[in-house]
């Protein structure tokens, strides 16, 4: 590589982990790009904006080619840009999971083949993709979430492998509960099914109280930087207590206990 600095781009930078994490990166030497749909008056110290709809192929197409004009080259990219889609799976219309999965999953996917042309090129390169604890142990009531985040961690796990020969590296993260301004933009079914709401209402409670109490998205941010930093970066990064807590007792502890923990933990055995 040259002397000039490392380029990075984030998608979903307008705010929470996406802006922690582009600022993070800008103020360690990187020349960084953040994106949004509607990047006009956002504005992050040393971070450049693009507009970008993942879910848009023209779109994608046309943020990372503003990149290269400018920069010349992508050394790192991260795949933020997500939202959370919240309601009981049989309440969900086709519409709204589709909807999930064409930001959460397939967003990812045309971010990575856009940029993948490039980083061949380089024979170097990065992708750290944000995934999350629901990749790991299912949340009731945010299935079609962590449905989304199942299948990332798939797909990072096999493009990691794939590309590991060219020079690109791939990882990914795995926070617990955040809090940040997506716990007020979660989405919810626009249907509702009366069977379900005392047990909906209890575990969206938990998981506004998981929220509260969880780390700033700072953490995510400085757990990426250091695996961009990082000479050998591992596959999976657990981020915060709670993560890495659940994801021991999922290994260790034995499927029926560890879903009686879940059930409790999200009140679904608690009567009105």
């Amino acid at each position: 590589m040259s002397d000039s600095p490392a380029v990075a781009l984030v998608t979903g930078a307008s705010s929470g982990v996406g802006q922690a994490t582009a600022s993070l990166l800008a103020a360690r030497g990187y020349r960084a790009f953040g994106t949004s749909r509607n990047p006009s008056g956002e504005a992050t110290a040393g971070v450049e904006m693009l507009p970008l709809d993942v879910r848009d192929d023209a779109s994608v197409a046309a943020c990372v080619a503003a990149v290269t004009a400018r920069a010349g080259r992508l050394d790192l990219l991260v795949n933020n840009a997500g939202f959370e889609q919240a309601g009981a799976l049989e309440e969900l219309s086709l519409e709204e999971a589709r909807a999930q999965f064409e930001t959460n999953f397939f967003g990812v996917v045309r971010m990575v083949k856009e940029v993948l042309p490039i980083m061949r090129g380089q024979r170097s390169g990065r992708i750290i993709n944000v995934s999350s604890l629901t990749g790991i142990a299912a949340t009731p009531f945010m299935g079609i979430y962590t449905a989304s985040k199942f299948a990332l961690e798939g797909y990072t796990e096999a493009l990691r492998l794939e590309v590991s020969p060219l020079g690109i590296l791939v990882s990914q993260v795995e926070p617990g509960w955040l809090h940040t301004p997506m716990m007020g933009h979660r989405k919810s079914s626009v249907r509702t099914i009366g069977d379900y709401d005392q047990w909906r209402t209890q575990a969206y409670a938990a998981v506004r109280e998981a929220e509260e109490k969880g780390p700033g998205p700072e953490l995510v941010a400085e757990t990426i930087l250091r695996i961009a930093g990082s000479r050998r970066p591992r596959l999976r990064y657990l981020v915060g207590g709670q993560a890495k807590f659940v994801t021991a007792l999922k290994r260790f502890t034995p499927e029926a206990a560890f879903e009686r923990g879940v059930r409790s933990t999200f009140r679904l055995d608690r009567k009105s």
